[in-house]
């Protein structure tokens, strides 16, 4: 009898434990570009998928992302795994230049786009814990990265 009371109360322990485990589990994102501009995608002119933790990165400085994956062609997946960040916003940039390595601004000329359901405004991405979210997006030329302005 009282090992089957043990037993019963270290099950108890566990089971919350194993569920704590779980719920705290980071998440999977799986982003499909496809580039419809003309520029070329190789391994020297790559297209940069970004995550960040706030949408603030469009109008100022907000530091660093959280996250950078590359793509080497004009259609692919990345897949970025163990997310804590919830929720999360992407935006891509396309290195005209191949000299860029994606840890700074992107070059002038560079084709920028964002996920978005209101043109310029990143949208949120919700993630669940523990699965996988996919999402597809779209990088053309129709914004790019223009020469910043010097005041006197």
């Amino acid at each position: 009898m009282k090992l089957a009371a043990i037993a019963l109360c270290a099950v108890s322990l566990i089971v919350p434990r194993l569920a704590l485990s779980q719920s705290h589990k980071g998440s999977t994102l799986q982003v499909h570009v496809g580039y419809k501009g003309a520029g070329t995608i190789d391994q020297n002119h790559k297209i940069f998928v970004v995550l960040w933790e706030s949408p603030d990165f469009v109008k100022a400085a907000t530091g660093p992302p959280f996250a950078v994956m590359q793509l080497t062609s004009k259609s692919g997946t990345v897949k970025f795994d163990d997310v804590a960040h919830n929720p999360i916003y992407l935006s891509m940039a396309y290195d005209p230049t191949g000299a860029w390595a994606g840890d700074t601004e992107p070059p002038v000329g560079a084709s920028l786009g964002l996920y978005s359901k209101e043109r310029g405004t990143p949208a949120p991405i919700k993630l669940e814990p523990g699965k996988i979210t996919k999402i597809s997006v779209i990088l053309d030329d129709s914004f790019k990265k223009q020469q910043m302005e010097k005041k006197p």
